[in-house]
């Protein structure tokens, strides 16, 4: 699988990086740990090396747990992220970006991946009631310490990312971005190229939606929480079943899934560096991982900007 570099950071790693929120089993209905090891394997086999996890992905860390176990014996092999500031109170998602906090949780994760530098370095988000220069100081603190040989930054504005960026120079910035959610193309894409910062998109297939594998009269299982989505209820659910029908005929006539299209799109994409992709069964990740190894058409890709324009004009 071809690889890119990280920012500037000399970190290669593959187009396609497993993400491992889904074996955390928070929101992930019947997620295993046997499906998740092999999950994490199966990846590895299928030739990504990238692993993108966070002290917050599981109640007790178990995505970071799960990796080590399966993967530890490798750890030369493969790169791995991780995120600090957003961590569990009572069951609820807290941020907590204070130096003290983040400190804490570097710790913590290191443990729990049974290794003494992560390759990558994000804070989950920028905290309200933390100055994000303080938190900045921190991940850069992290990075001369040797504990991460690269930094990065979650879920922030324009401004949030610059500032953060003055105090410790970004490697990698990781956003919400798919065929339907295109806002960071509008400024945080075309800043991220200018300065040599790795773009590192999540939510591509938008909880399953742009697999193709969810028809319109899918009833979700109780504990599903993508019900609770605008995206799959009712007019926006019609005509995101619409736009996923022309990815279904594409798909056809190209030989591949409608996911592998998905992803193929998104790794060619300028400022892409690696598209983050979560799976919880091994043929998941392993079907994700062929959409590195073909080129769509310029037809086939016209086909699909049209059918995204002709989507997204009712978001206007």
């Amino acid at each position: 699988m071809k690889q890119n570099e990280i920012g500037n950071s000399g970190i290669q790693v593959t187009q396609i990086a497993m993400g491992c929120w889904p074996i955390a089993g928070v929101t992930t209905v019947g997620v295993t740990k046997q499906a998740a090891m092999s999950t994490l394997r199966g990846a590895f086999e299928s030739g990504i090396n990238f692993f993108d996890t966070a002290f917050v992905y599981g109640y007790e860390g178990e995505s970071e747990k799960y990796i080590a176990e399966a993967l530890g014996g490798i750890r030369d092999e493969i790169v791995l992220a991780t995120k600090g500031g957003s961590h569990w109170e009572e069951g609820k998602n807290k941020r907590g970006g204070r130096p003290e906090r983040l400190t804490q949780e570097l710790e913590e994760s290191l443990k729990r991946l049974k290794t003494d530098v992560v390759d990558l370095y994000y804070l989950h988000g920028p905290d309200p009631e933390c100055p994000i220069e303080e938190s900045a100081e921190a991940v850069a603190r992290f990075v001369r310490e040797g504990k991460a040989k690269s930094a990065g930054l979650c879920n922030a504005t324009l401004d949030e990312i610059k500032r953060f960026h003055a105090i410790c120079p970004l490697s990698a910035y990781q956003g919400r971005f798919s065929m339907l959610q295109q806002e960071v193309t509008e400024e945080i894409l075309p800043w991220c190229r200018e300065n040599n910062v790795s773009f590192m998109p999540f939510w591509l297939l938008m909880k399953g939606l742009l697999a193709g594998k969810i028809e319109r009269d899918h009833q979700f299982e109780e504990g599903d929480t993508r019900k609770n989505y605008p995206l799959f209820q009712g007019e926006q659910w019609q005509r995101n079943q619409d736009f996923v029908d022309v990815l279904r005929s594409l798909a056809q006539e190209t030989g591949h899934t409608v996911s592998q299209l998905v992803v193929n799109w998104t790794i060619s994409l300028p400022g892409v560096t690696a598209a983050l992709c979560g799976a919880r069964r091994p043929e998941q990740i392993r079907e994700t991982a062929i959409a590195a190894e073909f080129s769509l058409s310029d037809a086939h890709r016209q086909q699909i900007e049209d059918a995204i324009t002709e989507r997204l004009k009712y978001e206007h």
